[in-house]
């Protein structure tokens, strides 16, 4: 047994004889009658009180607490009435990694989470408690993919807490409990003709950037980041060392998308467009915060700038230039009087990207050199986006047997 149960409606005395006797204590009849306690791995002691006829509870109270530790399941009932709320703000303002991440996930905890499940003592969080609180989502959000990423944070602060010994286990990870599904839109990309007349209905200060995305693969914060100074013009290089970032409406430089700097080869038209755009529009220098709104400045000479020579705004560029280039060729719907353009999360310049690992893929590029230029984490997760682009076995069997046909048809 993990400890001992004091029964506090009686007390032991010495009798005349020298013998102990059980004897009514002041307290009998009145309040719980049983008290289990034992001492935990941190050496204090622990107890619960039971009331009169519960010593078998009391018992096996004891006898689980037991198991328990020796099990290495053993969760201290004072942390267990940790509520989800107080230990889940802990652990974003822990949160290491990209501060918009740390941001986002707050965000998804306060609106989605913390009003149904907040108040819950981690401690007694069961599947149904999850069961119940994904069926309730589906009132508030619409899109499955958002209720997927908003369950995944709650997973995962649910298992830093697990790990942290306040919660026995994952009560998502239970088999009942069905997560969203992802429905991740497969990936169409644009054509050539879409790209350049895009290209061709931008201002003319931000058409080299779209030759920075189809033919460099870069993220829009770090076309827009672009110093001159990551350009190997001579070597052919170009260098992804920052990017320019909105956080709490304030720009920084920071670091890529998963402070994966990298380095992408620069083709020899992509290197023609940004040298004749540096000639048109004089890269400007620029002084801003490093990753943080309050962190120390620092100075970039960006190839891409605004009409006031300041860094490209990139919510007013989205709204009033990249739409209305959409909507000209024909993308997007026109935008009807006084109202803004339809949204179109599948043609942001991330479009651009797509393009680019369409076009590397049909010309064989391997999926590790592709996912290298493209600054992605994992191969497998650019095999799983890109994969049905990736040309089948017949076509390059009949590629291969073409070429060869044509080759030595050539010879006789």
């Amino acid at each position: 047994m993990a400890g001992h149960i004091q029964d506090r409606w009686y007390k032991t005395e010495t009798a005349s004889n020298g013998k102990p006797v059980k004897v009514m204590s002041d307290r009998h009849g009145t309040g719980l009658r049983y008290r289990a306690r034992y001492v935990g791995p941190d050496g204090t002691e622990k107890s619960k009180s039971f009331r009169d006829k519960e010593l078998r509870l009391a018992k096996q109270w004891l006898a689980n607490i037991e198991a328990d530790m020796s099990r290495g399941q053993y969760i201290d009932p004072r942390t267990a009435r940790t509520t989800f709320r107080q230990y889940a703000e802990r652990w974003v303002k822990a949160h290491t990694g990209e501060i918009n991440s740390r941001e986002a996930a707050e965000r998804r905890l306060r609106l989605h989470a913390y009003p149904h499940i907040g108040s819950r003592p981690l401690g007694s969080f069961q599947p149904e408690h999850i069961r119940a609180w994904i069926s309730a989502l589906e009132d508030t959000v619409p899109a499955e993919s958002h209720r997927r990423i908003i369950v995944g944070t709650v997973s995962a602060a649910l298992s830093a807490a697990v790990e942290d010994g306040l919660l026995s286990k994952n009560p998502c990870h239970a088999r009942t409990v069905k997560l969203p599904k992802p429905g991740k839109p497969r990936v169409n990309p644009w054509t050539p003709s879409q790209v350049f007349s895009v290209r061709a209905a931008l201002p003319h200060r931000y058409r080299a950037a779209v030759d920075a995305g189809a033919g460099c693969g870069l993220r829009q914060g770090e076309i827009f980041g672009l110093s001159v100074e990551e350009i190997d013009f001579e070597g052919g290089w170009l260098a992804v060392e920052h990017q320019l970032k909105r956080i709490r409406g304030k720009y920084v430089f920071a670091l890529p998308k998963g402070g994966k700097v990298r380095d992408i080869p620069l083709p020899t038209a992509v290197a023609a467009a940004l040298r004749d755009h540096s000639k048109a529009f004089a890269p400007v220098q620029i002084t801003l915060p490093w990753r943080t709104p309050d962190g120390p400045l620092v100075t970039k000479r960006l190839l891409f700038s605004g009409p006031g020579n300041g860094h490209v705004r990139v919510s007013n560029f989205n709204e009033h230039h990249w739409k209305a280039s959409l909507a000209a060729v024909g993308i997007i719907p026109t935008r009807e009087p006084g109202k803004r353009y339809a949204s179109a999360p599948e043609d942001g310049m991330h479009a651009l990207r797509h393009f680019y690992a369409s076009v590397l893929l049909d010309s064989g590029e391997s999926i590790r050199a592709l996912s290298s230029y493209l600054g992605h984490s994992d191969p497998g997760f650019t095999l799983r986006t890109y994969t049905h682009l990736m040309p089948t076995s017949e076509i390059r069997t009949r590629n291969s047997i073409d070429e060869t046909y044509r080759t030595e048809s050539n010879k006789i």
